[in-house]
């Protein structure tokens, strides 16, 4: 089946193009199959993962790939064509994460952050709420979101926070505390955390709620030099006394797991398009791999290349059967949730299988794309070498695997208690 892109008629620019946006028929090398709008174009994405090795390499942003990125529109991807977007949908968006993480796995999962913020807005406004419309408004005008929601010692994740939000008398709050893992440090214009409200101790609550930059009361600080995904910047944020306004709360919720509207869209914006990112991953170094299996010749094959080595064919064929798998299930995952199928299986499980799916089955994958490529795989002048570091911290992200584990068990035995 041809796959769908977007093309831009030639001589228009700017938002004038993004009105003139058309969803035309394409060869299949376009992309994979299904129907899937596309907005990054084969030339940035060849300049992106041209510049994804120095970006490692110096431990530095990803600066122009985001300057080429925001001239594309991909940043209000999802905002809704009224409100300034392109309207994509979330299967559009998880193809879309994989084809860019294909290419700069940093560059991918650091805007990951900023669009699950706009799509939980956008799983809002679906269902007629204008209390996150703000969000939308502000990425389609340029403007970037990034997630405060990791801390160091919380492993309950958006069902407590360490964090504290003073409420003040005019609906405004306070937060105090620090925030680690902060994607897109050097450039977010609005940072969207959560805070614990004590205030009323027989009542703690968990606000929700967005800071300006330009907002006194916080700093950053450069802790980001890592293993892998490098390129993201994702440094501690130290909370001050920083205020969010009350227009810029979002949520105020009970304290433990949250049954809300909000949460749920987070939930549903953050796993699949998160999966897509170890999918592109692993999809990048399958590909490498057999490349290199094609040109490596062996001695006890006559001179024939690995590619006729029977342990390589079952490696290959092993990690393209994991590849699939993948695949199918973030495909499946958005696609429902997309058009909100009945389903059998609690979405709260069907969303973090897709993410925990995606990124244990990416580092099996690679390690057999070092398999098949050989010893030289190892080299830091190759770019499998960057590919296994990246695929490592997809185990990290919350809810990490131990907590996934945990939450899809006692849902399904009965004990965790939340409806999603």
């Amino acid at each position: 089946m041809p796959s769908i892109v977007v093309e831009k008629p030639k001589g228009v620019a700017g938002r004038e193009a993004d009105k003139a946006l058309r969803v035309v028929e394409a060869a299949p090398e376009a992309g994979p199959a299904g129907k899937r709008r596309q907005v990054l174009d084969e030339g940035v994405l060849a300049r992106i993962a041209a510049r994804a090795p120095r970006y490692d390499r110096d431990n530095s942003f990803f600066h122009e790939d985001l300057d080429e990125l925001k001239a594309l529109g991909y940043l209000r991807a999802t905002v809704p064509v009224e409100l300034g977007g392109l309207g994509l949908s979330l299967p559009d968006l998880v193809n879309e994460q994989a084809r860019l993480a294909y290419h700069a796995p940093s560059t991918a999962l650091a805007l990951n952050m900023h669009l699950y913020w706009v799509g939980a807005a956008l799983h809002l406004w679906r269902k007629g709420d204008q209390s996150a419309r703000f969000i939308l408004e502000e990425a389609a005008a340029g403007r970037i979101f990034a997630a405060g929601h990791g801390e160091p010692g919380n492993d309950l994740g958006l069902a407590f926070a360490r964090t504290k939000a003073r409420p003040l008398p005019d609906g405004r709050y306070r937060f105090e505390g620090r925030k680690i893992f902060t994607s897109l440090s050097p450039v977010w214009d609005w940072l969207g955390v959560h805070g614990l409200d004590d205030s009323d101790p027989g009542r703690p609550r968990i606000v929700h709620a967005f800071i300006r930059r330009e907002a006194p009361g916080h700093r950053t600080t450069e802790t980001w030099d890592t293993l892998g995904v490098r390129a993201t910047r994702s440094d501690d944020t130290i909370l001050e006394g920083a205020i969010a306004e009350a227009a810029h709360v979002v949520r105020v919720l009970p304290v433990g797991p949250p049954v809300d509207d909000f949460t749920d869209g987070i939930a549903s914006s953050v796993m699949p398009a998160l999966g897509a990112v170890y999918y592109g991953i692993a999809k990048r170094a399958f590909d490498v791999a057999i490349t290199e299996a094609k040109k490596r010749t062996s001695n006890a094959l006559g001179g024939r290349t690995y590619a006729h080595h029977p342990y390589t064919a079952w490696s290959a064929g092993e990690a393209s059967i994991r590849l699939e798998s993948v695949k199918a299930l973030l495909d499946q995952t958005a696609e429902d949730w997309w058009h909100q199928r009945p389903t059998e299986t609690p979405w709260l499980v069907r969303l973090l299988a897709s993410k925990q799916h995606a990124v244990e089955e990416a580092k099996t994958i690679v390690d057999l794309a070092m398999k098949i490529a050989g010893a030289g795989s190892l080299s830091r002048r190759g770019e499998l070498e960057r590919l296994y570091r990246d695929v490592r911290a997809g185990s990290f992200h919350p809810p990490n695997t131990d907590a996934v584990h945990e939450v899809i068990g006692k849902v399904q035995l009965g004990s965790f208690g939340v409806p999603l």
